[in-house]
């Protein structure tokens, strides 16, 4: 691991769970860890209700846009979490791998959205917390 860890987030259309993580993982982690996401077919553009439900909580990832999963972004991070991409997801020695079993926000309401981002918000909470006791 290099001084600044480095977190790949990756599911399905990178448009709801690995967006929402990525948001989370970008504003709890003050700059100290570099965040990537991805996916193994991406959607066209990010889920609004994953948008709606980060801005209730005050994260904006308006800005984001679904990215296709690369070798190169696997490689270049130390850690690469999956939500639902299967064998979809290239694996290389070495890496941190982990796997978040998440509800699929794509088409749902705000109501049901809610508790995977608060999920999520704790998954990255315990992962900041391990990346700071493994560097130091």
């Amino acid at each position: 691991m290099t001084d600044k860890p480095s977190v790949l987030f990756v599911c399905v259309h990178n448009a709801g769970r690995s967006q929402m993580a990525a948001g989370f993982l970008s504003h709890l982690g003050g700059g100290d860890i570099e965040v990537r996401s991805a996916g193994s077919a991406p959607a066209d553009q990010i889920n609004p209700v994953a948008v709606a439900a980060m801005a209730e909580v005050g994260i904006d990832i308006t800005a984001e846009q679904p990215k296709i999963l690369t070798d190169d972004a696997v490689q270049a991070s130390d850690v690469v979490i999956t939500m639902g991409c299967g064998d979809a997801c290239p694996f290389y020695p070495g890496k941190r791998y982990e796997d978040w079993e998440l509800d699929d926000p794509a088409g749902q309401g705000i109501e049901a959205v809610r508790p995977i981002r608060d999920d999520i918000r704790g998954r990255v909470e315990a992962l900041i917390a391990s990346l700071k006791e493994s560097a130091g």
